[in-house]
């Protein structure tokens, strides 16, 4: 429940963690309450992004940089059509924004988006505390939601939890688009829309690519009546255990290459018969070092997962469609970061190559994605 209520931006808030522990400020955004998964983003840049990726659906997110606001909102760097933050918690927020391409101040576009936020809390002792003790359930109360923190507790702990949540559906389109190539078109491609961001068919198109982005729900019909050259599994919220597989195991079986991100890596990983499971507090940000594996190379990349993919590090593993190996590793915990099939043409990256905010260093996957297109071709046509 939210009221937009500008005079009272500055109300008192309160941030209410479900195992009891409270940070009062102000309010931030838009005055009433909300609740989420409380997550913390590492990024000094970005934020406009962030707050626009449907993958923190249902989150409360908590930047640990201080100053957030600073280059206000602007028209062009939305990555879907709406915020997807359950709730927002920031430090410092910046008085007055400054930037050639600002429209509107952070404030004002969570106001008028019903986003709930709090400023003015130690935001560095929360994300500590969420270190130690991991993600969980939050509330945040501002205006006529506030009460004794018993009975904001209560309500924090009656909030479904992230593990066991489906949440794909929720944030994809229901309608099948297209987004064209730019320049000559070279290659079709079928994305599912698990809650894909603008940026990542914009990636593609840059490469020749035709993308038909397709509801998370499309059978494997569906992704065939567009001929496509490829698949793509998109990122999104939610557990990939309550994900249907029916359509990644038809592609791998007809061999199509295929490509995932984020929660396309995790639905692979199961496809093949990986379990995921659970991080602590995830990888959010885009500072996360990740080494590919199969060329010793470091990238720093962009992240927002809470769960991952449980493959063995130092075996080739066997699977119902051929051999696949852990392609990429995050240096930080050895979290496992990509998957590769070595029988057939399809691998998947856990973080995300598309990183409109920066860095770039994993631009080159859209690259391997079209050369395995390519080589699918030449090898289809020789037959």
């Amino acid at each position: 429940m939210t009221t937009s209520t500008r005079g009272a931006a500055k109300a008192p808030a309160v941030l209410v963690l479900e195992d009891g522990r409270t940070f009062r400020g102000r309010a931030y955004g838009a005055v009433g309450e909300t609740f989420g998964e409380a997550v913390f983003n590492t990024g000094m840049t970005g934020y406009q992004e962030t707050l626009t990726d449907p993958s923190y659906h249902r989150q409360v997110v908590v930047m640990t940089a201080p100053h957030v606001g600073n280059t206000g909102v602007n028209d062009e760097d939305d990555e879907s059509k709406k915020i997807w933050v359950a709730g927002y918690v920031v430090r410092d927020p910046a008085r007055i924004p400054s930037n050639w391409r600002s429209r509107r101040t952070l404030d004002d576009e969570l106001e008028a988006q019903g986003v709930v936020g709090i400023s003015g809390i130690d935001t560095r002792a929360l994300t500590r505390h969420l270190r130690e003790r991991g993600a969980m359930r939050v509330g945040i109360f501002s205006g006529d939601a506030l009460a004794d923190d018993a009975t904001l507790l209560a309500r924090v702990l009656e909030a479904p939890e992230m593990k066991g949540a489906d949440l794909s559906a929720e944030v994809a389109t229901t309608e099948a688009y297209v987004v064209p190539a730019i320049g000559e078109k070279k290659f079709t491609v079928a994305a599912l829309d698990l809650g894909i961001k603008g940026m990542t068919p914009h990636r593609m198109a840059e490469r020749g690519i035709e993308v038909h982005v397709l509801p998370g729900t499309a059978t494997a019909e569906d992704v065939y009546a567009v001929n496509p050259d490829g698949v793509f599994l998109s990122n999104g919220p939610g557990d990939p255990a309550t994900a249907d597989l029916t359509v990644i195991k038809a592609v791998l079986e007809r061999r199509t290459p295929l490509f995932g991100i984020c929660f396309g890596n995790q639905l692979l990983g199961r496809a093949l018969g990986f379990g995921t499971y659970k991080l602590k507090y995830g990888h959010r940000g885009i500072n996360q070092p990740v080494q590919d594996r199969t060329t010793g190379k470091v990238e720093v990349t962009a992240h927002n997962h809470g769960f991952a993919v449980e493959a063995p590090l130092d075996k080739v593993s066997e699977t119902p469609y051929g051999r696949a190996e852990v392609s990429h590793v995050c240096l930080n915990d050895n979290v496992v970061e990509g998957l590769r099939l070595l029988d057939q043409p399809a691998f998947s990256v856990q973080y995300h190559p598309e990183a409109a905010a920066g860095p770039h260093d994993a631009a080159y996957l859209f690259d391997r994605f079209t050369s395995l297109m390519n080589t699918a071709l030449m090898e289809a046509e020789r037959a």
